[in-house]
């Protein structure tokens, strides 16, 4: 599955820790700005509840469904050119328009923006395909679960900094700075990583299916289902995300922003924690048997935020959801990346990116139609549906990869 020899110790560790550092900069400052979203739109001017919840919907979806279109195409020329130069491109574009975000005069302008940060962006997909492919086979899970706790940290810290500057300052502002910490993040990439060169040769640019048919029996089928799991997981957990805002808008009059902070910050740092504690019960009983669990249990924590009493129930079952999101991430990419060759893990990576993105897309969007026409209530209640048949996915059509 993975092309002979190891990589030197030396290189992957350095790798890893400098592209920990730079996911966890990266993601804290999306985060830092994204739960504020309908924050943003308020102070827009969209004040009524159900256009708040559409527009909410379409920001939050826009993105996604750029990032689906174009992350295939980046995982293409990543495989060819190299996955760390699109890495960079990705943290330097999203570090451009998520500055302009802070200037936008209206919601289509913030639109807008979304579509062309998801469309130039990509910086998970970028790392976990340098990750995967320059790490020794043994050591993948546990290094896709430490690359994901970056994420998770940065999702943790990023609202709660991002909601207490946003109540000092203002939200233009946050947009502002989190264009300056995405650029922050491109500098471990640029000076620490280093990426081991690969021959040129057929397999570099050949059909990424051929090549995934060929390199074991079924494993087009188990990657297949495994990027639709990655769909699922994001419609079900990035479209729960904004509607923790609206349910907190119906509950509070003051404050929102940093009980905002407080909510995604806990569900960031339980996802950071289950990111990295998750290897241990995966490799005793098996990654798939850890993803069913995790997606089962996170419907429940969706639901419970939302059915439970009071302000303290919408942040522990954000927290909850949060913490199974954590431990579904890196198990499923861990699956893709053992299931898939080395030559075409980018390629590879780049289809569950899309798949991804789509989801991020879908999500949101759905679940903010259905929460402008039928209330938050009712949105949350279909993302824990999709949860519920992310679990069925994973038991049907897919299978523990080997070790």
């Amino acid at each position: 599955m993975r092309g002979e020899g190891s990589p030197p110790e030396t290189i992957w560790k350095r790798n890893l820790a400098a592209l920990w550092f730079a996911q966890l900069t990266a993601i804290f400052g999306f985060s830092f700005a994204y739960p504020f979203l309908p924050l943003y739109l308020q102070e827009l001017g969209i004040r009524q509840q159900s256009q708040l919840a559409f527009w909410t919907g379409l920001a939050g979806g826009a993105s996604g469904l750029a990032l689906a279109i174009m992350s295939p195409i980046w995982g293409v020329l990543a495989d060819r050119f190299g996955r760390k130069s699109m890495l960079m491109r990705a943290m330097l574009g999203a570090a451009l328009t998520v500055s302009l975000m802070g200037f936008a005069r209206g919601p289509i302008d913030l639109v807008v923006l979304r579509m062309l940060q998801g469309a130039g962006s990509g910086t998970i997909a970028a790392a976990t395909a340098l990750v995967a492919s320059g790490t020794p086979r043994s050591r993948v899970g546990w290094a896709l679960g430490v690359l994901t706790s970056a994420v998770a940290v940065g999702s943790a810290l990023g609202p709660v900094v991002g909601g207490l500057a946003a109540a000092a300052v203002g939200v233009r502002a946050v947009f502002w700075a989190a264009g300056g910490l995405l650029l922050l993040a491109s500098l471990p990439v640029l000076l620490l990583v280093r990426e081991a060169s690969r021959p040129r040769t057929d397999a570099a640019s050949g059909s990424a299916l051929a090549l995934l048919r060929a390199s074991a029996p079924g494993a087009v089928a188990a990657v297949a289902g495994l990027i639709l799991c990655q769909a699922l997981l994001q419609a079900a957990y990035v479209g729960f995300q904004p509607l923790v805002v609206l349910r907190l808008l119906q509950r509070m009059s003051t404050g929102i922003a940093a009980v905002t902070g407080l909510a995604f910050g806990a569900a960031g740092l339980a996802s950071a924690v289950a990111a990295v504690l998750y290897a241990a019960p995966a490799r005793r009983f098996g990654y798939r048997t850890v993803a069913v669990g995790a997606a089962v249990a996170m419907g429940g924590a969706e639901l419970f935020s939302d059915l439970g009493p009071g302000v303290t129930a919408i942040v522990a079952g954000a927290a909850l959801a949060g913490a199974f999101y954590g431990a579904l991430g890196p198990a499923i990419s861990t699956m893709i990346g053992l299931e898939t060759p080395g030559a075409i893990q980018a390629r590879v990576f780049g289809f569950s990116s899309s798949a991804m993105a789509l989801g991020f897309a879908v999500g949101p969007f759905g679940a903010g139609l259905l929460a402008a026409q039928a209330g938050p209530s009712v949105g949350i209640a279909a993302c824990a549906a999709v949860a519920f048949i992310l679990a069925g996915v994973l038991v049907v059509r897919v299978r523990e990869p080997r070790r």
